[in-house]
């Protein structure tokens, strides 16, 4: 059992590293951007990427389906879009006499929701069978999706007019919430010089990676990999800790009293699911690390992600300017480490 885990881990091993290289063959940076995608894959999680334009969210997650030879569809989210826009209809067909489903966009093994927040809350909802149930409804049809299958969606934080609001219950469904920053001084300047000629520009993201990187079968393993990683019991005790810190409990008695402050900026915490999404986010990291076995520094490493979309800030936290991020680290800082 010990010699396949480890056999199953240098594999995966490998893989990882010809994706990595094959993502900067295109981008410059953006570490964090391919280490979400590839938790994601072994995870079979969904993304949401958060940044201001112009920081290549959507290069990055096209590089990754065009490497990994998988069938890739972009949605450019717009306040007139409908659900049937993402979904597909059923369209009647004279010559049978009966209702065909037409499939729309989601139909798909990686799905780019493009600026997601900018279609309404009717639209927004329609991906929520598909990301939780990998199906999707059409009359009395449930019709299944491909194998693999995950959703990597993009949002503007600063710009807000002719925007919706993310429905908590839709952020829950995504294990991630990556936050795009600006690039440092030396990463900016290699895409200057790589890309600084207009022609090579506008189609830097339209050329092919050279080779496959990633194979069907390549993906099946990266999952039984990760599923290998040895995950000792004080560790998921760890990972429940931090994520029951999240949640508000200003009369436990039992409770530090640096865990008691938080509380009062916490008007909800994350669920059972945020427990399962750190759970799984760990083994990936710590596969990521180069590793077969989790340690608390995967958890701690893992947790701004997979938490800061989860916790929903009180009142006297916006008062204080206290978001989401402070508080899980925060937690992190609180929650003793086994």
């Amino acid at each position: 059992m010990e010699q396949e885990r480890s056999e199953a881990c240098a594999e995966a091993y490998g893989i990882i590293a010809r994706v990595r290289v094959a993502m900067a063959e295109r981008l410059v940076g953006k570490s964090e951007i391919v280490d979400a995608i590839l938790t994601a894959v072994m995870s079979e999680g969904h993304v949401l990427l958060e940044g201001v334009p112009g920081l290549a969210k959507t290069l990055a997650v096209r590089t990754f389906a065009e490497s990994a030879g998988l069938l890739y569809k972009r949605i450019q989210f717009t306040p007139d879009l409908l659900p049937g826009d993402v979904t597909g209809t059923l369209f009647y067909d004279a010559a049978t006499g009966s209702f065909v489903p037409r499939q729309g966009p989601v139909f798909a093994n990686i799905v780019l929701a493009d600026e997601i927040n900018r279609a309404p809350a009717k639209v927004q909802s329609a991906l929520l069978e598909a990301m939780e149930e990998r199906q999707v409804t059409m009359g009395d049809r449930s019709l299944p999706l491909p194998s693999p299958f995950f959703v990597l969606a993009t949002q503007n934080p600063i710009e807000h007019e002719g925007t919706f609001r993310l429905p908590e219950a839709q952020l829950d469904r995504f294990m991630l919430k990556v936050v795009v920053g600006y690039p440092d001084e030396s990463e900016e300047l290699d895409v200057v010089l790589r890309y600084a000629d207009s022609a090579v520009l506008n189609h830097a993201g339209r050329t092919r990676p050279s080779g496959p990187a990633l194979a069907p079968a390549d993906i099946v393993n990266l999952k039984k990999a990760a599923q290998a990683v040895r995950f000792e019991k004080d560790a998921a005790a760890y990972v429940v800790a931090v994520v029951r810190a999240t949640r508000p409990r200003l009369d436990a008695k039992d409770l530090p009293q640096s865990l008691r402050e938080l509380s009062r900026y916490i008007e909800y915490g994350a669920s059972p699911r945020g427990s399962l999404a750190l759970y799984r986010a760990s083994r990936a990291a710590a596969l990521l690390a180069g590793r077969d076995y989790v340690l608390p520094d995967d958890v701690k490493r893992s947790a701004l992600a997979v938490l800061r979309h989860r916790i929903i800030p009180s009142y006297e936290a916006e008062a204080d300017r206290v978001n989401s991020d402070a508080i899980v680290k925060g937690v992190l800082s609180a929650v003793p480490v086994p």
